[in-house]
């Protein structure tokens, strides 16, 4: 599933290819993945363009002239931009037509992906419920000790809830908790200061690298847009045979419903 740094990354390369892009005609083939009515979409959309770029959590948001679509790429949804003699797949769900000729097509093997139309809105805070950006200021100490000192679950599966930080998914969940040095079965309301601090800290350096690298290209998610996802070569532990820093056998276990990666020498505690 794309998480925040290929969410970001797929965001900045349709930013440079299709900003100011006018939308002249679409085509829903199907119509579950548009949660809008089809003809409120094709209404409130056609004429429109592609002015700004936003991204909250995992969704991505484009701001049109006096509208926002909303998208959430879900477990392989992906982008694509073609021009008109380029044959439709069979997993091409919604195209956009646009003013230069070419086509934006949203694309996803699972069908799970979803798009929404909503008002423009200055500031993204509160979008579905959704906890703080990683890189917000807001995604503090006292914030993470607060919430973490009320949850009794697994920290794994305290990163992976989206209403306590957007954005992270399991494979920098797996990332993150490797670099603390700590156990994804600990439970969350057991870190100490320096543990959360270090959760903090490390979230952000590895989201950024992460960015930086386009993602992480692995399994079903693969960029579409000519953006090659180099951070599998910085992964530490998931789907890693052996811990980069001790030799230990790395372990495969399930928390929260995930498949977990984790070095058990490393990570005792």
């Amino acid at each position: 599933m794309p998480e925040l740094p290929e969410v970001q990354t797929v965001l900045d390369t349709l930013e440079k290819k299709i900003k100011d892009r006018e939308i002249i005609d679409i085509k829903i083939l199907y119509k579950p993945i548009v949660e809008t009515s089809e003809r409120t979409f094709k209404r409130k959309l056609i004429g429109q363009h592609f002015r700004s770029f936003k991204r909250r959590g995992k969704y991505l948001l484009f701001e049109m002239d006096d509208i926002t679509l909303v998208s959430h790429l879900r477990m392989e949804g992906k982008y694509f931009i073609l021009d008109d003699s380029y044959p439709l797949s069979k997993h091409d769900h919604v195209i956009f037509y646009l003013d230069d000729g070419s086509q934006l097509r949203y694309n996803d093997v699972r069908k799970f992906g979803r798009m929404e139309l909503i008002e423009k809105e200055d500031d993204y805070r509160c979008f579905k419920e959704l906890g703080p950006e990683p890189f917000a200021k807001e995604f503090s100490l006292a914030y993470c000790k607060q919430y973490l000192g009320k949850k009794k679950l697994p920290i794994k599966q305290v990163l992976l809830d989206q209403s306590f930080v957007a954005g992270i998914g399991n494979i920098y969940a797996d990332e993150i908790l490797f670099a603390i040095r700590v156990n994804p079965l600990r439970r969350a309301d057991k870190l100490s200061d320096e543990e959360i601090e270090n959760l903090i800290k490390e979230t952000r350096r590895i989201l950024k690298k992460a960015i930086k690298a386009g993602g992480t290209t692995i399994r079903s998610y693969t960029s579409s847009l000519g953006v090659t996802g180099r951070f599998q070569l910085s992964l530490k532990v998931h789907t890693m045979e052996e811990c980069p820093e001790c030799k230990e056998k790395i372990r495969k276990i399930t928390v929260g419903g995930r498949g977990t990666y984790y070095c058990p020498k490393c990570q005792k505690k």
